[in-house]
């Protein structure tokens, strides 16, 4: 399994979570965790996924991810899950 975390951060509006849901199945990428909270208006909210299943590549999906954030107002960013796994090794 290869897992990557998606975080996505901005002010809250409808439909942002379902855009970026769609974006996710459309590209067969599973979600295995998701946390949102809204503090004042603001969404934050992570996600560990599973890319094992999509035809696309990491790079593919990081700079689709963030076109998809700056078309609905927020910022979403994807980073591989080892990165963090490493880090806390350290």
């Amino acid at each position: 399994m290869k897992k990557c975390i998606i975080t996505v951060v901005g002010k809250d509006t409808v439909g942002i979570i379902a855009k970026v849901c769609t974006y996710l199945a459309d590209s067969q990428i599973n979600i295995l965790d998701i946390s949102q909270t809204i503090v004042q208006g603001y969404l934050n909210m992570m996600m560990i996924t599973d890319v094992s299943m999509t035809n696309k590549d990491f790079g593919n999906v990081a700079e689709e991810l963030e076109a998809l954030g700056n078309q609905i107002g927020v910022t979403i960013r994807c980073q591989r899950a080892e990165i963090f796994e490493k880090m806390h090794r350290l």
